[in-house]
């Protein structure tokens, strides 16, 4: 018997479907990139490192402002799609490499920023990946963290958690700002800022990016339908299944 991994099971939800995160609307725009991208044009000499790169689009923010970035993520098929699409655009300052956040193959303060978007509800164990986030970082560097966000009270919570895991079964979890908070302040980052924002998903493209089984879209579909008036009204659900999500973008730093 064959003993699958969380992270190969990453691996294989994510590969087949490479090319769609690059075109998705949700993954190649929003708030957040623009952003990142002002926050990074103070620092245009940086060495970045993208942890969870995805389809590349942080990564494509980022190298437009500083001076390096190393795209980093477990999927090959997604790193050729990243590399691929900085040759088309023209940044020839982003490199890939593979690997899983809670083991980074790089030196000590290797990197003057690390920044994640749309990955760390992936990770196996969030409170690793960020002491390793620590340890390639220099002194006094930055680390940004952006995902959609867990709403914090039970209710919604549980809503989002179960939604989330069956339209894609390599989820772990979504967490609430305090947990952030939490989460950074033991691993010993000094928090500088967070902010939240809204994020609307249209649902069948947000089914279809993940390739989600019909018998589990389905399933989401009757969840949705016997969702309380608060989570309905919380989560802005539409008669289609489209829905509203929090989004968080968190930035602390490695002590001096």
């Amino acid at each position: 018997m064959t003993t699958t991994t969380h992270h190969d099971h990453i691996n294989k939800q994510f590969s087949s479907q490479a090319g769609a995160y690059l075109t998705s609307a949700v993954h190649a725009s929003g708030r957040d990139l623009q952003q990142l991208a002002e926050r990074l044009a103070a620092l245009p000499h940086a060495e970045v490192l993208d942890l969870g790169c995805g389809a590349g689009h942080a990564s494509f923010a980022a190298a437009s402002q500083v001076a390096q970035v190393t795209a980093y993520d477990l999927s090959a098929s997604m790193l050729e799609v990243v590399a691929g699409a900085a040759q088309e655009k023209g940044l020839y300052n982003i490199t890939t490499q593979q690997g899983y956040a809670e083991r980074l193959p790089f030196d000590d303060e290797r990197f003057d920023v690390v920044i994640s978007r749309y990955s760390a509800h992936h990770w196996h164990d969030v409170g690793q990946a960020l002491r390793e986030a620590k340890r390639v970082l220099k002194p006094g560097g930055v680390l940004i963290i952006m995902d959609v966000m867990s709403p914090g009270h039970p209710v919604r919570d549980i809503w989002l958690q179960t939604v989330e895991a069956l339209r894609d079964t390599s989820h772990v979890r979504n967490y609430a700002s305090g947990e952030w908070l939490a989460l950074a302040n033991e691993v010993g980052f000094i928090t500088d800022r967070l902010t939240t924002d809204r994020l609307p998903l249209e649902f069948s493209s947000w089914i279809a990016r993940m390739r989600t089984p019909q018998s589990l879209s389905d399933a989401i579909r009757l969840y949705q339908e016997s969702a309380s008036r608060e989570v309905k009204n919380y989560f802005e659900l539409q008669d289609d299944g489209s829905f509203t999500s929090d989004t968080i973008m968190f930035e602390a730093h490695k002590a001096v």
